[in-house]
């Protein structure tokens, strides 16, 4: 069958698109290099037209228009699920609001609760089955557009050029019978997130990581410099046979495979298979992804899942997080009140990885940090008192991992957290950190000063 009439006619410009917004609706932008440059402009030009839109989107590289229009937010509220470091500066300045969650729940969310007047998604062209990939931004795509079939709202698909073809298990796709609306135009070279430098402490904590490691390990990485650290010491490492299981896929998994670290023959789910959720990285990861029948995108739902992570033996996460307190609580999305990053995937994978044979979750963050003022600050505090955000609970925090050691805090009572912990801590805050284990009586006098 020919689609190529059906195409023809529900292409609209930008502009043409964007009227289909009101003011009052809840519009769905996808996530990070699936989000809608030309629609997002022409949707900011209609700024004065329109009032209390809502828009949703996440893990967004390039400045949103309809945010950077409209400074005093009084026709644009802007809302992320996962921010990014250029959302992170809009939550700074009041024009961002995140979206507390579990990330393997986001689809049934939209499936359940949520409402989508107008969901909008760059993709690759048409293929010659009527079908449009998700391309490396799969992840909760499907239920979005779901979610607006169900309420009525409008799908709008913008044609991005330079998205690759992905190979998907499931829910990676929508048929173009099911959308309203196509837009075509030009644009830039795709977003790429650069890998941050190792620094000598990343590589100590890395080390760490590795040496826990066995051969046909299945590896999730978190964003960021430690979890690209990691990779890139498995990469001149001698484990073999490894897979790929992640809801992000990053640069230091085509660093691994082009070592010869890939293969995911030993996986116990979804053999010779790397199963990802999104991808962010450079240029080359976005090559590697295009048509490629070892790599394949799944929705979050069943990524993060742990009823699918507990069914691949030897799973190990790699997270980083903020700071961790001497109960055990783990937070890795806020500094007090202020917004760093969100939840994701983490508490979704500390419990898959627990319930798996022979699996592995570990939080890693360098002991201490120096603030503005050139102040030496400990990551380990007495508790949490600032409003920081317990991303993590001191029932589900496992394998912790500093410059110092390593240390599994499952099952350890609140004494020998603390004493594991402070074990963890740089020397020069131990001491305090002593002390205010004793006031919080969660310390015992035989233990080591």
């Amino acid at each position: 069958m020919d689609y190529r009439a059906e195409y023809k006619s529900k292409l609209r410009t930008p502009a043409e698109a964007a009227k289909v917004v009101k003011s009052g609706d809840w519009v769905d932008f996808a996530v990070s290099l699936g989000f809608p440059t030309l629609v997002d402009k022409a949707l900011a030009e209609r700024k004065d037209e329109l009032t209390d839109v809502k828009i949703r989107s996440y893990l967004v590289l390039q400045p949103v228009q309809c945010v950077e229009c409209d400074p005093t937010r009084e026709h644009f509220t802007y809302n992320s699920w996962h921010c990014s470091g250029y959302e992170r500066k809009l939550c700074d300045k009041g024009l961002c609001n995140y979206i507390p969650m579990v990330y393997r729940n986001v689809a049934s969310y939209y499936r359940k609760y949520l409402e989508v007047n107008v969901a909008v998604m760059a993709v690759p062209p048409m293929d010659e089955h009527g079908c449009f990939s998700f391309s490396i931004n799969a992840a909760t795509a499907r239920a979005t557009m779901d979610c607006a079939l169900k309420t009525g709202g409008k799908i709008i698909l913008e044609i991005n050029e330079n998205l690759p073809p992905v190979r998907g298990g499931q829910e990676d796709y929508i048929h173009i019978s099911e959308v309203d609306m196509i837009v075509e135009g030009p644009h830039d070279p795709l977003p790429e997130l650069p890998t941050p430098p190792a620094t000598e402490i990343d590589e100590k904590i890395a080390k760490y990581v590795v040496d826990n490691m066995v051969d046909g390990s299945v590896i999730q990485l978190g964003i960021g410099g430690m979890p690209n650290a990691v990779g890139q010491m498995i990469a001149k490492s001698d484990l073999k046979d490894l897979g790929i299981h992640t809801e992000l896929l990053v640069d230091a998994y085509l660093d691994m495979y082009k070592a010869g670290k890939i293969t995911n023959r030993r996986k116990t789910i979804d053999k010779g298979k790397g199963v990802f959720g999104f991808a962010l990285g450079a240029q080359s990861l976005y090559d590697w992804c295009r048509d490629n029948p070892s790599l394949v995108t799944y929705p979050i739902e069943y990524v993060n899942h742990p009823e699918t992570i507990k069914k691949l033996d030897n799973f190990v996460s790699i997270n980083n997080c903020i700071a961790v307190d001497l109960y055990g609580q783990i937070c890795a999305e806020s500094a007090g009140t202020r917004h760093i990053s969100g939840t994701g995937g983490q508490l979704d994978f500390l419990t898959g990885a627990y319930e798996g044979n022979n699996g592995k979750a570990f939080i890693c963050m360098t002991s201490s940090f120096t603030d503005k003022e050139g102040n030496l600050k400990s990551r380990i505090y007495p508790t949490f008192s600032g409003g920081d955000i317990v991303t993590d609970p001191r029932s589900q925090g496992f394998y912790l991992v500093t410059e110092y050691g390593i240390a599994n805090l499952a099952g350890r009572t609140t004494w020998e957290k603390a004493e594991m912990l402070i074990n963890l801590a740089n020397p020069v805050h131990r001491d305090d950190l002593i002390a205010a284990a004793e006031k919080q009586k969660i310390w015992r006098k035989s233990n080591k000063r």
